[in-house]
């Protein structure tokens, strides 16, 4: 998959078709747009969604 966000620790958790590596990175699982959604005051999650045509 293509790599969204490199991180130190979960500054940022996964969301829809979104997997988290080893070393904290996000990447996505299938192609499509990316959202930032904030899920609480301070956290934030990372989804993407499939194109549409």
């Amino acid at each position: 998959g293509t790599i969204i966000i490199r991180q130190r620790g979960t500054k940022f958790h996964v969301g829809n078709n979104v997997k988290i590596g080893r070393d904290h990175t996000i990447y996505s699982v299938i192609e499509g747009l990316v959202k930032f959604e904030r899920y609480s005051k301070e956290r934030f999650k990372i989804s993407v969604y499939p194109k549409t045509a």
